[in-house]
């Protein structure tokens, strides 16, 4: 490989956990959709659809006795995500706006790379006051969804850029997995989950005060290492 820029040629987010703290969301359709089948549906049940495909989801809460095809359930709980957000506003995670503002005014390409479905994610994107970013993926867009690095991999090559010089901003195991397979430097910021002995470059505690300098900083240090 050539030598690496000094800046990210692109920084690739997450969405649910990760740009927005959508998760509650999720969870509450999750409980009611499993309660309406006279099932339970307890917080840890929850806990392991984080940062997974939208069909894998599906599937584990059809053993939970949803009696609904797949493609059903995903519908289902994306239009009961997609209302509570129109209903009360985007809920973004600490600091996630101030940065991806940031990186938009210094120029840095962003993309959106969701396991959720693209109209969910545009629903998210129309409801930001700023263009915030050049590309959205959505998980109904790719054959093999994170942990695989296909969606990454996908929206780097839809933007023109090297994965390989990108930045990756991931909360879930599922998600890091995924950045790291693809080459990306990637960031771990947890939320709901422990990252804790994930194979992230680095975790931060929060995005709060972190601009473009602090992600120019980390890719310095490690996109390097991504070229080997």
């Amino acid at each position: 490989m050539g030598s690496v820029s000094s800046k990210p040629s692109a920084v690739l987010w997450d969405m649910d956990g990760t740009l927005v703290d959508t998760e509650p969301y999720w969870m509450d359709a999750e409980t009611a959709l499993v309660q309406s089948y006279g099932g339970t549906w307890s917080h840890e049940d929850a806990l392991q659809l984080v940062g997974s495909g939208l069909i894998d989801s599906a599937l584990i809460l059809q053993r939970y006795g949803v009696d609904m095809a797949p493609e059903a359930i995903v519908d289902h709980l994306t239009d009961e995500v997609a209302a509570r957000l129109r209903a009360d506003g985007v809920p973004f995670r600490p600091g996630a706006r101030e940065l991806l503002a940031d990186l938009r005014e210094q120029g840095i390409p962003t993309a959106l790379v969701t396991m959720s479905m693209k109209r969910m994610a545009l629903d998210v994107v129309s409801l930001i006051d700023f263009t915030a970013f050049d590309l959205v993926l959505g998980g109904d867009e790719v054959a093999r969804p994170k942990p695989f690095p296909e969606p990454y991999l996908h929206a780097a090559e839809l933007l023109g850029v090297d994965i390989l010089d990108a930045v990756v901003i991931e909360d879930s195991l599922t998600g890091v997995r995924a950045g790291r397979a693809s080459g990306a430097v990637t960031l771990g910021v947890p939320h709901i989950i422990s990252l804790d002995g994930s194979d992230a470059h680095e975790l931060w505690p929060t995005l709060d005060g972190r601009l473009t300098d602090d992600i120019r900083d980390l890719h310095s240090r490690f996109a390097k290492e991504s070229t080997r």
